[in-house]
């Protein structure tokens, strides 16, 4: 029973010795993570690879319904090409709205 309430004890005051200098360790790091996420170099280039991210998304969009218009029936690989041209806030050929 001794050893078991040493063990606990000593977990306790670990656990508040340790959060304090987590929580702290914390703070310390989210401020850094916040400087460098500010940083307009880092803004350029992340924005920069998500613009490119999103062309070659659509380049493959292209390719992969290329692809698979081949092997669907006409009437559907129909649909799926006039899909293409269509915004995001409009109503598609299967009459369901997109939004």
């Amino acid at each position: 029973m001794r050893y078991r309430l040493t063990f606990i004890a000593g977990l306790a005051l670990g656990y508040v010795i340790g959060t304090r200098a987590g929580r702290e360790r914390y703070e310390q790091m989210k401020k850094s993570a916040r400087r460098f996420a500010e940083n307009p170099a880092v803004r350029n280039t992340a924005e920069s690879a998500a613009q490119s991210g999103r062309d070659l998304a659509g380049k493959a969009y292209h390719v992969v319904s290329d692809k698979v218009g081949e092997k669907v029936p006409a009437g559907v690989a129909d649909r799926v090409r006039s899909l293409r041209g269509r915004g995001r806030n409009g109503e598609d050929d299967w009459g369901t709205s997109n939004t």
